[in-house]
């Protein structure tokens, strides 16, 4: 695989680089259209294979919030064509990595000093390079570790990222005055997963505080082995989730992994209302023994109450069906707001309850089997409905608290987590681990 010697950091590269790629997607179009011309049967699927295989080489050379993008919507397999989520899959673990000059230079400036002076061992071939940073296999005391580096620049090319995304989106979405809150939001949590000494702060604090849940792992850190760009912690073992997803294996053992997954995530939301928010498979890891690795805690996201209790109100059943409560946390939720007509009103509150009625529907049961494709399948159809309605593009779509872009890109990712490990889950498992957990965060 290619190695990487520099990122561009400046907002003409970043720029002059998207739009090379966009010129060659609409290359891609017109031999698309030239060839339909001479064979009216021709399908799509080389068009979307070579669009995708386009725009990725493009993100993965920009590295940082970019290539962050990609690796979002590789999550959302109901919304691309196929050969989009496989390409893009490949941002949460297999990317190119820095060469070797640029991982020494990187130690050298941090520490001091180069890798192999550190550590007793180190390779210097990452393991795994993915959206932010690169993983390096090394050795110390006896102790295999892993060591993460962040790519450099990737900090400061986020605000760039935002300023050229922000108009596209705008359009897109039709927001109507001000949205800032909600671009400061992504912002503030793409910068915090490009502070190292943070994660390392976030990664200790939930692995103390989720040690009473079963069959989770999760790594040990070395605070004198890591900085703001490098960070060291125990060698895992294990496939990652979405390998593990593709494997055969025992019922049973797919739902003792999701089992782990949903209580872990449970757990945190509404034990710690703090809780890690990028749920795609490339953070976990599977053991021999069935056990769940979670190995990244860059991004980690607060509930507060104001957004906590509305939200989770919303999620029963009876509160759907009572339309003056409905209402009432819709204006909570900032989804209603009081310059609204009438039109408005009536417009948005069918369109979340048809929302919530969907996608609530796992937490409103004891059990629930991921296994059967039919809840997915309607969230793919609303999905699919919402992207295709004419009267929803005009309206505007500046609605709804900033905390609701994380929370439910979260509830997304597991949904689509515990869907892809046909695992049938005890949806209040969590609760047992309450009095143990609020020993546990007490004494963080």
């Amino acid at each position: 695989m290619k190695r990487l010697d520099s990122i561009p950091t400046k907002k003409i590269d970043r720029v002059a680089k998207l739009v090379t790629t966009g010129v060659k997607v609409g290359g891609n179009y017109l031999k698309y259209y030239g060839g339909k011309i001479v064979n009216p049967e021709l399908t799509k699927d080389t068009l979307h294979e070579n669009n995708a295989a386009d725009i990725y080489d493009g993100l993965k050379e920009l590295k940082g919030s970019a290539l962050k993008v990609a690796q979002m919507l590789s999550m959302e397999k109901n919304l691309l064509p196929q050969s989009y989520v496989e390409k893009f899959s490949l941002s949460q673990f297999s990317v190119p990595p820095l060469s070797a000059p640029l991982v020494i230079k990187t130690f050298k400036k941090y520490f001091g000093a180069e890798p192999h002076q550190i550590f007793d061992e180190f390779s210097p071939d990452s393991i795994n390079a993915a959206s932010i940073g690169q993983v390096h296999k090394a050795k110390k005391d006896g102790k295999q570790l892993a060591v993460k580096i962040q790519y450099p620049g990737v900090r400061e090319s986020i605000s760039t990222d935002i300023a050229i995304v922000k108009p596209i989106a705008i359009r897109m979405f039709n927001l109507q005055g001000t949205s800032d809150e909600y671009f400061q939001e992504i912002e503030d949590k793409l910068t915090e997963e490009t502070d190292y000494v943070l994660e390392l702060q976030q990664s200790e604090f939930v692995r103390k505080a989720c040690a009473g849940i079963p069959n989770l792992k999760f790594p040990q850190y070395y605070t004198e082995l890591s900085c703001e760009k490098i960070i060291t912690m125990d060698w895992m073992d294990g496939i990652h989730l979405s390998e593990f997803c593709k494997t055969e294996m025992s019922q049973e053992k797919r739902d003792k992994v999701g089992q782990a997954l949903f209580n872990f995530y449970m757990f945190q939301i509404h034990n710690l209302k703090y809780f890690h928010a990028d749920p795609h498979p490339g953070n976990f890891l599977v053991g021999d023994d069935g056990s769940l690795v979670t190995i990244d805690f860059g991004c980690m996201k607060k509930i507060p109450d104001s957004f906590y209790i509305p939200y989770f109100e919303l999620a029963r059943k009876e509160s759907l069906e009572d339309p003056v409560f409905f209402e009432r946390k819709m204006y909570e939720l900032e989804i209603l707001r009081k310059d609204d007509s009438p039109k408005d009103i009536a417009f948005f509150t069918a369109l979340f309850n048809e929302l919530l009625s969907v996608f609530t529907q796992p937490l409103q049961h004891e059990w629930f089997d991921f296994s059967n494709p039919k809840f997915m399948n309607e969230v793919a159809a609303l999905s699919e409905k919402l992207a295709n309605d004419k009267i929803l593009r005009k309206m505007n779509g500046n609605r709804g608290s900033k905390h609701f872009i994380y929370v439910n890109r979260t509830f997304f990712g597991l949904y689509s987590l515990l869907s892809d490990l046909k695992a049938n889950v005890k949806i209040n498992d969590y609760e047992q681990y309450h009095a143990q957990g609020q020993q546990e965060l007490s004494a963080v």
